[in-house]
């Protein structure tokens, strides 16, 4: 179903990424996990549409995206920072196959957070159980919504840095090992969302350490 969107705000949250609140419509209905797909209402762009996660609760009085831009690339995340107040956007959806089966570990690599960001808020609001979070950047102010996370008293959080050479931080790239020394392999759910290959790289690593892969949670496709 399509639906018109005013945006309400446009704030920067990293360097390069953003939380855009819009109004929300009165019957648009999700699960946290899901996606949209959003098209610009500017010259050139109405036809071309990206998806992207909603960020809020279904519950929430207004309708939340985190955008990462891509200056370089041609497309509409690179007009991202130049939406303002009262811009329109048009919304078709929702879709989206990352869905909440219950407390377990969130894997991540940069804007591949934007799944889990509803799905730990709502599990936080809940009170579901302990969860954990391996969230994996390229420095440590590309962390989106760090404070968020370390505000959480359930969740356990690794950051990994893969390009700065002096962080806090875990340094390097996801790989088995590494997930051998941070995961439990148990039977609770593993989600995982990122690019392709990492999601690729992280499933493969995780069942050689024996995790059951019906308990592997991607988009589909991956």
């Amino acid at each position: 179903m399509t639906h018109k969107l005013k945006l309400q705000s446009n704030d920067p949250i990293t360097p390069d990424t953003y939380m855009l609140t819009f109004d929300k419509p009165a019957n648009f209905d999700f699960e946290p996990g899901q996606a949209a797909e959003l098209f610009l209402d500017k010259g050139g762009l109405r036809d071309e549409g990206r998806p992207f996660t909603m960020t809020s609760l279904p519950q929430d009085a207004t309708l939340q995206f985190v955008i990462k831009t891509y200056p370089e690339r041609n497309g509409i995340t690179q007009h991202i920072p130049t939406l303002a107040e009262g811009d329109d956007v048009t919304l078709d959806g929702p879709f989206g196959a990352i869905s909440d089966q219950g407390a377990g570990t969130f894997i991540a690599a940069g804007a591949g957070i934007t799944p889990f960001i509803p799905i730990l808020k709502k599990h936080a609001a809940e009170g579901v159980g302990e969860d954990m979070l391996v969230f994996s950047n390229h420095t440590e102010a590309d962390i989106i919504l760090k404070k968020t996370w370390d505000a959480m008293p359930e969740l356990e959080t690794k950051y990994i840095v893969t390009g700065q050479e002096n962080t806090d931080h875990t340094s390097g790239k996801i790989d088995k090992e590494m997930l051998r020394d941070m995961v439990e392999i148990d039977d609770r759910p593993v989600y995982i969302c990122g690019p392709g290959g990492f999601v690729d790289d992280v499933r493969s690593a995780l069942k050689e350490l024996g995790k059951d892969e019906s308990k592997i949670i991607t988009e589909d496709g991956w």
